[in-house]
């Protein structure tokens, strides 16, 4: 029995092909490290209940969502750290005044500042989701919001990230970019997870593709980026494997060892 490790896949463009289908090849891969003993868990930008599916699928309960202000591990949470509360409701004024919509992003669910926003359907058509948030300009009034999107063009980003230094602002739409706290991304939530778990660095993966998996695969000792990852994602990564549709996770997987 090898060493335990534990691999963290990124979602969109990772596990799952721009079809937003999981290959057959990247279920199996997974199956069988988890057959061998080894952990595996889910960093992603995604919201829980955005993920659920594919995690309920591949029988994972361990998971970092909302790019690091969200961690589970083994159902429980140990870790989150929602976005302030004040400067959240700055930047939807801010937001309401320049015809720019924000989706706040709870725990459970998301909703709209605006109704019926066409920046919104068309980011939210990305997920291949059965609805787009509902209309609620309240709703990040008493709960915690983890994240939020503000719907704008990115030559638009700028302004906010000038104003809302307490932010980070990652794009990853041409019509969306994910609000998330200052300093925070998949690197810090996978570090609460492999603290607790005492996993030494060298048994640490990843896999991603995106400009928010960055921090990750730099943190990671063992990282890989997806071929079809945007070019910081993979000068960010140890290893480049082939892309999700052509078996890159498999490959990838055997390419760094852990399967055969």
């Amino acid at each position: 029995m090898p060493e335990k490790s534990i691999i963290f896949f990124d979602i969109d463009g990772t596990l799952l092909d721009h079809n937003k289908e999981l290959p057959s090849s990247t279920e199996q891969a997974v199956r069988e490290l988890k057959e061998l003993g080894h952990e595996v868990a889910i960093a992603t930008g995604r919201a829980p209940f955005m993920s659920k599916e594919i995690r309920d699928r591949l029988g994972i309960d361990t998971y970092v969502c909302y790019n690091g202000s969200y961690v589970v591990l083994k159902g429980e949470l140990i870790y989150s750290h929602p976005l302030n509360k004040e400067a959240l409701h700055n930047m939807t004024e801010l937001a309401l005044r320049h015809d720019h919509a924000v989706v706040y992003m709870g725990n459970e669910a998301m909703r709209a500042s605006v109704p019926n926003d066409e920046f919104v359907a068309k980011s939210m058509n990305t997920f291949k989701l059965k609805y787009v948030p509902e209309h609620d300009p309240l709703y990040y009034h008493g709960r915690e919001i983890y994240q939020s999107l503000l719907m704008c063009q990115a030559e638009e980003e700028a302004f906010y990230e000038e104003v809302f230094t307490s932010f980070d602002f990652v794009r990853w739409h041409p019509y969306s970019v994910d609000v998330v706290p200052s300093g925070g991304s998949k690197a810090i939530g996978i570090r609460k997870i492999t603290e607790k778990l005492g996993i030494a660095p060298e048994h640490q993966y990843c896999f991603g593709d995106a400009l928010n998996d960055v921090q990750m695969l730099t943190m990671i000792t063992n990282s890989v980026a997806m071929g079809n990852g945007v070019p910081e994602a993979k000068a960010a990564a140890k290893y480049v494997t082939r892309p999700v549709d052509e078996d890159g996770i498999l490959h990838g997987l055997k390419m760094v060892g852990l399967l055969v």
